[in-house]
């Protein structure tokens, strides 16, 4: 049985590691839903922001909503605990702390993520050179994972890793889509227009479902169908369904590895049960905001129960 310590390391390794990609995933929306304004795009990063729940700190700066000064808190600032290069630091030295937990590939890739990122957010990045180093960002992201998923032995090392990942995934994709609703905040008569369309791509872009989305709806950009393939579809792998699909197994297996059963296990089964029974027009009648708003709680309160459950400290 791993020591609650070391499923912490494996856990909050994982989880930042998501967080940086997903940071990258943020930034990555605001700047392309800016670049469909004719004028400031103030309301586009404040919802950025919003979203990544650091809008607080960054206003305790007296700095502008503008595109550099938002680009560099939310990707190099040491002093925001949520930018990439922060994210990536904190992964490694828990990456360190169960470096016998993790085989030498896993470790490599994680060690030569940081050293690239390093690298390249090293000084201010240019707007001009943005989409090439968020592009670097969620690449070297991908490569850990691979050789997580190729490399790993399918066991309770796994199991915590795929609960960080998840949990911090599942986060991600309902702040992304929470973006949608802080933009046309201040101007609903945009909703069923070109320009609201288009966020829409935007949005599924993000989190890099355009294509996938075409296959399956035939490129009908409707909100209902959009919050309907990031919320419900259970096959697309960061919708909210299938995040919390996965976390359901991992803490499966770990009831089966240990013999125990937890709030956790509860609650996990709880959010999957109301994901799968709810409708895109059950969602839209609550309100997608005030639904979103929910899932990110009770999504917290999962994460703190497993903490408890699991001994992390």
């Amino acid at each position: 049985m791993l020591l609650g310590r070391a499923a912490n390391g494996l856990y909050w390794m994982n989880r930042y590691i998501e967080r940086a990609e997903n940071m990258a995933r943020l930034v990555d929306t605001g700047h392309r839903l800016a670049l469909t304004q004719t004028g400031t795009a103030t309301d586009e990063w404040m919802s950025v922001m919003t979203s990544a729940g650091v809008r607080q700190a960054f206003d305790a700066r007296n700095r502008p909503y503008d595109a550099a000064a938002v680009v560099d808190f939310l990707l190099r600032d040491p002093d925001n605990p949520s930018s990439v290069m922060t994210c990536m630091e904190t992964a490694r030295i828990n990456g360190r702390l169960v470096r016998t937990s993790l085989t030498r590939e896993v470790w490599e890739s994680v060690n030569e993520a940081w050293m690239a990122l390093r690298r390249i957010l090293g000084q201010k990045v240019d707007e001009r050179e943005l989409p090439w180093v968020l592009d670097a960002i969620k690449r070297e992201t991908a490569l850990i994972r691979g050789a997580f998923h190729g490399t790993m032995l399918r066991n309770e090392i796994f199991d915590f890793a795929k609960l960080g990942t998840l949990m911090e995934r599942a986060d991600s994709t309902a702040r992304i889509l929470d973006v949608k609703y802080w933009v046309l905040l201040p101007s609903v008569s945009w909703v069923g227009s070109t320009f609201d369309t288009h966020q829409w791509q935007t949005i599924l872009r993000s989190v890099s479902a355009q294509r996938s989305f075409r296959w399956s709806y035939e490129g009908e950009y409707t909100p209902a169908n959009v919050a309907d393939y990031i919320i419900l579809n259970r096959r697309m792998p960061r919708s909210l369904a299938y995040c919390h699909s996965g976390i359901c197994d991992a803490l499966g297996f770990l009831a089966e590895e240990y013999g125990t059963r937890h709030t956790s296990h509860q609650m996990a089964q709880n959010m999957l049960t109301k994901l799968r029974s709810a409708t895109i027009a059950d969602i839209f009648e609550e309100g997608l905001h005030e639904f979103l708003t929910e899932f990110l709680r009770s999504n917290a309160a999962l994460a703190d129960q497993i903490a408890v459950d699991y001994r992390f400290y």
